[in-house]
C-alpha cells in the first residue's frame, strides 16, 4: 500500500512549535544576558522585549509564507529571508530599548542575528531535505478517485488536474456503467474499475478523497454509491458542479478550484490523528516500563504451566481491513493453537491452560499488544481487533452486521467504548456482536482525546466487573 498522506498543516504546526521554543530560548538568553539591567525589576522588561521579538519575527515569517513546508525545499532562500526579517525586527527592538529603562548593548543585535542565522540555516536544510524526499514520494499529494462518468466527471477531473499538482493527484475514474460511457477523454483519466472495485482498491492502494461526480437528481444511483463506499476511512465529497442548485457558500469546501459538498469525513486525520498517535506511543512506553515486572512474572508462569512459546501471534483486522499480527501471552495449550480464531474460547474451555484462564480473566494476556501500539499498528483505545474468521452463531461477523467494516475506519485498540460498557469477551450471539459494533461506531462518531482518557481510566474498573472473559 502507498505510504500514508502527511498532512501539511501538522508539519507547519510542528515547525512553528520548534521555532517558538528555540527562538524564545535564544531571545530570552541573549536579552537578559547582554542587557545587564541595573535593577531586578528590569529583568521583566528584558523578558517582555524578548517575547515581543519572538512573536513579531514569527508573525512576519508567517505573513511572507515562510512557514509553508513545501517552500522549505529551497532552504537557502527561506533561511535568508527569515534571517533578514529577524535582523530588521531585532534592530527595531534595539532602538525601542533606548526608550525604556533597559538599554541593550549594540553587540546584542550581532549575537541575535548570528545565532538566528545559524539555527535557521541548519533547521531549514535538515527539515527541507526531509520534506523534499517526502514530496518526491508523493506523501503530500492527496490521491483523489473520481466516481461517475460523462461530462460531469470530465469537468471534475479537468478542474482538479489544473489545480495545484503538488498537493492533488487524480488516481482515476471508477464507474459501474459501460466503458464507452464511463471513460473520460484524457488518457490520464480513464476508467480503472467499478465502484465495488474502488472499495477493494482503497484497501490496497492509498486513496485520500473520493469525489462523486454525478448529478444530485440521480438519487438512487447516488445512494447506491454512498452505501458501497461509506465504510472506507476516506473523505467522501460530491462535486457541487454536478448540480444546478445553489447552496450557501458555507455549505461548500474546495479542493483546488472544485467546489464540493461534504458527505463523509475520515474520523481521524490531520492534527487529531497526530495527537492520538503521540498519546498512544507515550502512554504505551510508560506502561511497558511500569508493567515490566508483570510481563516477567506472566512469561515465567506461562512457560512453567505448559509446553510451548510464551507469546502468541494472531492475524486480525486492523485499520482499513489491513492484516495485523497481534501479540498476546499464550493462554491455550500449544497443541490447540487457533491462529484464525475459527472457534471462540468459551467458559470452561478445555483448550485453556490454568494460567491462561487467569490471565484471560484479568486481560493480562492482552498486555503484549502494547508493542503493537508502539509499532503504530494499534491504538490504546479503539474498536477491538477481531480475528479474520471470528463468527457469531456460526456466521462471520461481516455477514451478521451490515456496515461491520466501518469500525475499521480507525486503528483498533487494546480497550474501547464497547469494553467499558459491558460488551467484552465472547461474542457468540448475533446480539453481542451487534452491540459491540454499535458501540464501536458510536466511539468513532464521538471521538476526542478526552473520551480516550476516560475509557483508559474506566477500563480497570470494567475488568473487575466483567464476567464475560474466558
Amino acid at each position: 500500500m502507498s505510504s500514508r498522506l502527511i498532512d501539511l498543516d501538522v508539519v507547519k504546526r510542528l515547525i512553528k512549535a520548534m521555532d517558538l521554543a528555540v527562538f524564545g530560548a535564544l531571545a530570552i538568553t541573549s536579552t537578559v544576558t547582554l542587557a545587564k539591567p541595573a535593577a531586578a525589576d528590569q529583568q521583566f522588561t528584558a523578558a517582555y522585549l524578548s517575547l515581543i521579538l519572538v512573536l513579531a519575527t514569527m508573525l512576519a515569517m508567517r505573513s511572507l509564507g515562510l512557514y509553508e513546508p513545501l517552500r522549505w525545499r529551497n532552504h537557502l532562500d527561506v533561511s535568508f529571508r527569515a534571517t533578514a526579517l529577524a535582523t530588521l525586527i531585532g534592530l527595531g527592538c534595539l532602538v525601542t530599548s533606548r526608550f525604556t529603562p533597559l538599554s541593550l548593548d549594540p553587540f546584542w543585535l550581532v549575537w541575535w542575528t548570528s545565532f538566528f542565522a545559524a539555527y535557521a540555516l541548519a533547521s531549514r536544510w535538515l527539515i527541507g531535505s526531509a520534506i523534499g524526499n517526502a514530496h518526491a514520494m508523493g506523501r503530500f499529494s492527496r490521491r483523489v478517485a473520481i466516481v461517475g462518468g460523462g461530462t460531469t466527471a470530465e469537468h471534475a477531473a479537468a478542474v482538479l488536474e489544473s489545480s495545484d499538482p503538488e498537493t492533488i493527484q487524480v488516481v482515476g475514474l471508477f464507474d459501474d456503467r459501460d466503458t464507452e460511457r464511463g471513460n473520460l477523454t484524457s488518457p490520464l483519466r480513464q476508467k480503472i474499475g467499478t465502484i465495488s472495485e474502488l472499495a477493494s482498491f482503497a484497501r490496497t492502494d492509498r486513496i485520500d478523497l473520493i469525489v462523486v461526480a454525478i448529478p444530485l437528481s440521480a438519487e438512487k444511483r447516488l445512494l447506491h454509491i454512498l452505501k458501497n463506499l461509506w465504510e472506507l476511512p476516506v473523505d467522501i465529497r460530491i462535486s457541487a458542479a454536478a448540480t444546478e442548485l445553489k447552496f450557501s457558500p458555507k455549505a461548500y469546501s474546495y479542493l483546488g478550484q472544485l467546489p464540493l459538498l461534504n458527505v463523509f469525513d475520515r474520523p481521524l486525520s490531520g492534527w487529531d490523528s497526530f495527537l492520538k498517535s503521540c498519546l498512544d506511543r507515550t502512554l504505551a512506553l510508560i506502561m511497558l516500563i511500569l508493567l515490566a515486572p508483570v510481563f516477567l512474572a506472566t512469561a515465567l508462569a506461562v512457560k512453567l504451566d505448559s509446553k510451548g512459546s510464551v507469546f502468541f501471534k494472531q492475524k486480525r483486522f486492523g485499520f482499513n481491513n489491513q492484516m495485523v499480527d497481534v501479540y498476546k501471552f499464550r493462554s491455550l495449550r500449544s497443541d490447540h493453537a487457533d491462529f484464525a480464531a475459527a472457534k471462540q474460547v468459551t467458559k470452561d474451555d478445555p483448550r485453556v491452560t490454568r494460567v491462561g484462564r487467569f490471565i484471560r480473566k484479568a486481560s493480562i494476556d492482552e498486555l503484549p499488544q502494547l508493542f503493537n501500539v508502539l509499532k503504530g499498528e494499534l491504538s490504546l483505545v479503539g474498536p477491538r481487533p477481531h480475528a479474520t474468521q471470528a463468527k457469531a452463531a456460526g456466521t462471520l461477523y461481516d455477514e451478521v452486521v451490515e456496515g461491520y467494516f466501518a469500525r475499521h475506519k480507525v486503528k483498533p485498540g487494546i480497550t474501547g467504548w464497547a469494553q467499558i460498557n459491558g460488551w467484552r469477551g465472547e461474542t457468540d450471539t448475533v446480539e453481542k456482536i451487534q452491540q459491540r459494533v454499535k458501540h464501536d461506531l458510536e466511539y468513532i462518531d464521538r471521538w476526542s482525546l478526552g473520551l480516550d482518557l476516560y475509557i483508559l481510566v474506566k477500563t480497570p474498573i470494567s475488568l473487575l466487573k466483567s464476567e464475560n472473559a474466558y
